[in-house]
């Protein structure tokens, strides 16, 4: 799951960055308003989390002008403002969740996960598609009932593709999903990751979409 972490303070920034990867998150970091619209106009996200104190173009702006273009992204406002009329405008401009700083981190991540249940409409923190049962907050899979053990990479292209069970993705979309900007990949990693995944589960587990790319496979209980 890939995040967007709209957030000027440095401090927070890196501590967030840390707690979020070690969370299994693939995390991208923008510190002000233009960037973070930049961003979230030429890339996918599945959430974003987004301070409202920001240099340039202020955070309620930024949610105004996601909203009015039609994006649906997931939102998670971080801000020091805390009255509750400051509250209330930022969830009737379209943020799903508010969370005042100071804030613990474990609420932070808990309320992610509410929002990634949210997204893709599961009222648990477990995906199941046929036999394939996969637990995104502890990386576990099992297939046709038995125990599966995936590396964090293996898991989240399993994870991105099982979320979209009608989607073709190219590698770049799927490169995306796995790394962040500043994080180069070979050519050949995400076909080194499917040949993985169809080795430690089923060949047909993934299916390739020739001259396109790839997509999960038909899976029967």
């Amino acid at each position: 799951m890939r995040i967007l972490l709209v957030e000027d303070d440095p401090l927070i920034a890196s501590g967030l960055l840390v707690a979020l990867r070690r969370a299994h998150y693939t995390v991208e970091h923008v510190d002000d308003g233009p960037a973070a619209l930049a961003a979230l106009g030429h890339n996918h996200f599945d959430l974003a989390v987004l301070d409202l104190g920001l240099p340039t173009l202020d955070g309620t702006e930024v949610l105004r002008a996601v909203r009015a273009g039609g994006d649906p992204i997931p939102v998670l406002i971080l801000s020091a403002r805390d009255a509750t009329r400051d509250r209330i405008a930022g969830l009737d401009l379209g943020a799903d969740d508010y969370l005042v700083k100071p804030f613990e981190l474990d609420e932070l991540l808990a309320r992610l996960r509410v929002l990634a249940r949210r997204r893709s409409g599961r009222q648990v923190n477990q995906l199941v598609l046929g036999a394939l049962v996969l637990q995104p907050e502890s990386l576990a899979a099992s297939w046709q009932g038995r125990p599966v053990e995936l590396q964090r990479l293996e898991f989240l292209l399993l994870q991105q593709l099982a979320e979209n069970p009608r989607r073709v993705f190219n590698r770049a979309q799927l490169e995306e999903t796995l790394y962040g900007w500043g994080e180069g990949a070979e050519s050949n990693t995400i076909d080194v990751h499917v040949h993985h995944l169809r080795k430690k589960i089923a060949p047909a587990i993934i299916k390739t979409v020739r001259g396109v790319g790839y997509r999960i496979g038909d899976l029967a209980p």
